[in-house]
């Protein structure tokens, strides 16, 4: 039996391939990294709305028991240990009302700095999904090229395959 001469051009789609198969496999392997850290991401500002809900609950119940204490003092009692005792009260509410309103605006900072933070992490994510989708359609129609003899797929596979590139760059670098 005769041996039937060697296409050189399928060595490079072979070796294109091999390429984007890779690339295919770090883009998916960054995807899911990201994925994940935006999972987290978005469990870290939800704790931080929590506890800034409960600093809200703590504050208003100050808030409220200053208002009884004022009310107390306005009710015209004569005793001086009782003004005293009330006056001390009330700056005590005060404080603690302030300190709360200070924790609110820093535990709201940190809520709103997770929320930018996935916003830059789902730009990341989805351009390594992006990448692995592309790349895997290249692989599809180099592989499917190479079985059929057609130098046009592969042509358009190393086209999606370049644009799959180009945008698992962007999940390192965000160029867009």
């Amino acid at each position: 039996m005769a041996e039937q001469p060697k296409e050189s051009w399928l060595q490079w789609v072979a070796l294109t391939t091999t390429i984007l198969a890779v690339a295919a496999a770090i883009s998916s392997l960054k995807a899911s990294s990201y994925s994940t850290r935006i999972q987290i991401s978005t469990t870290r500002e939800s704790n931080q709305w929590a506890y800034y809900q409960a600093k809200s609950i703590k504050e208003h119940s100050f808030r409220q028991n200053r208002v009884i204490l004022s009310a107390l003092e306005l009710l015209e009692n004569k005793s001086q240990a009782a003004q005293t005792f009330l006056l001390d009260n009330i700056k005590k509410y005060d404080t603690e009302i302030v300190r709360y309103e200070k924790e609110k605006e820093e535990i709201k900072v940190k809520a709103e700095s997770h929320a930018k933070e996935q916003e830059v992490l789902k730009r990341h994510n989805g351009s390594y999904a992006l990448a692995v989708m592309l790349l895997q359609i290249a692989i599809m129609l180099s592989a499917v090229g190479a079985l059929i003899k057609k130098k046009l797929l592969w042509y358009g596979g190393m086209a999606l395959g370049a644009w799959g590139l180009i945008y698992m760059g962007n999940g390192f670098f965000l160029w867009f």
